[in-house]
Order: C-alpha cells, then structure tokens, then sequence
C-alpha cells in the first residue's frame, strides 16, 4: 500500500492587528518569502486588543481547531521591546511563537504536558516596535521549514500568570454578528444553568433556532464555550456588552 506523504506544515495568525493597515500583510510577507509554498491562515485578526489575559482564553479554546503540526504565531504583545521574553510553546502536537506573557499560560494548564523554551536567536534587523514581523514570524517559519532555531530555558516566573483563574467570567471577544464569547467553558455547567449578563437572566439553549426571533440565550459554542447570543440579533446591543464586562453564573 502506497504511503501517502504526511501534509505541510500549517502556519496560522493570531493577532490583535485588525485586518486594516500594512501588519498583518506585513507578517505574510515574511511567513511566505521565509517558507514559500506553505499554507498560511488567520486564525484571529482581531483577538482582543492589548488583552493577553482574555486572548489567553480565547487561544485556548481556538487552537485545537487547526491540524496537528501547525505552528501559530501569536501576537497580543501590548510589551514588545520590554523585557517579556519572546518564546516557543509546544502542546498537543502544535507549536506557538510569541511573547512569553501570559499569552500561554491557559494552554498550558489544559494541556498539561507542554514545552517551553525562550528564543535566543535574534534577526540582523530588529525593530523595538514590531516583533510579530521581525522575530516571530522567521522563527515560525523557520520552524515549519524543519529547521533549527537556537533555544535557551526559560523561567516559569518570566511568562506564567499562576493567579489568572482557569475560567474566566468574563467577555473576551464579540464577533461580527453580534454574539458574546465569554472565558467560562460551558461543560462545567448544568443544563439547567441560568447565567447573568447586563441586566438579564438567561436560559440555555442549544441552537439559535430553539428559540423565538429576538431572544437572548447563553448556549455551548462550536469550540466549547459560554457564547451569549440572540436568535437573528446582537447580544452586544441588546444587553449591551463590551469586552471585559463580567457575566455571572449563579
């Protein structure tokens, strides 16, 4: 039996960098001109801007969506050209490259087994501003080309964020539509739980459609969490909610 070829390495973005303005084709540019011919996607353009703490959470859950192998390059770096030590954070047959503070430390919690090593290497030309396109994104590529990247140890205290708790009730993104993703993972709750947004008491549902057009619900979203939603409206507007607002599970 033939044997088929095991798939290129996945390279996947995770920024705060807003899809407008050069960044994000900036950080292409080099994942593509370091490892040409690899496939690149944006995992999230618009993670939660300057929160590592929620983005934490919200990496977590998104990660295990992308392929075994990937290596995703991280970028909620409100401390670029600080001390923070840039990184590489292996889990679950993935690789993460980004700044080592607090970005991962959700991941490694769930995980368990994990890897962490701080990144020696540094580029002939490296801006105190952007190190998303000048250190991360040649390290992610070059990791995904089966190549080296000089390494050293890394000290727990420089990236883990031990008082964060593992759930986190609070907003940590809204997408498009409308709809509220909370830090809490829905399996730790009842079926019958009620959860408290804004002024509102809401019920669990298990889709948009099991409820009347209007109505606001909590149900467990497609990367298990605790989403708010309303059936064909915006949760955000109508119980108005902004990132970092705190939901409640009585």
């Amino acid at each position: 039996m033939t044997q088929l070829p095991e798939p290129a390495p996945l390279l996947a973005l995770f920024t705060d960098f807003g899809v407008q303005g050069p960044y994000m084709g900036q950080m292409r540019a080099v994942l593509h001109q370091c490892a040409p011919g690899l496939p690149i996607v944006d995992l999230f353009a618009d993670a939660p801007r300057y929160d590592v703490r929620a983005a934490s959470y919200l990496l977590a859950a998104y990660a295990p969506d992308m392929p075994a192998h990937s290596i995703l390059v991280c970028v909620i770096d409100p401390g670029v050209g600080s001390e923070r030590p840039p990184m590489i954070f292996r889990a679950g047959e993935r690789t993460f490259v980004g700044p080592g503070n607090g970005l991962f430390e959700i991941m490694a919690r769930r995980a368990g087994n994990f890897d962490a090593q701080s990144i020696i290497w540094r580029p002939g030309n490296l801006s105190a501003s952007f190190h998303g396109r000048d250190l991360f994104a040649p390290v992610a590529a070059t990791l995904a080309r089966g190549a080296e990247v000089a390494t050293g140890p890394i000290d727990d205290d420089a990236w883990r964020q031990s008082d964060w708790p593992d759930d986190l009730a609070r907003v940590i993104y809204l997408d498009p539509f409308g709809n509220v993703i909370t830090g809490l993972r829905a399996a730790d709750l009842s079926p019958d739980q009620t959860v408290m947004a804004g002024e509102e008491t809401l019920l669990r549902a298990r889709t948009f459609s099991d409820v009347a057009m209007g109505q606001a619900f909590w149900y467990e979203n497609a990367n298990g969490l605790v989403e708010i939603a309303v059936n064909q409206g915006s949760a955000a507007r109508q119980l108005d909610l902004e990132l970092g607002d705190e939901v409640t599970v009585p």
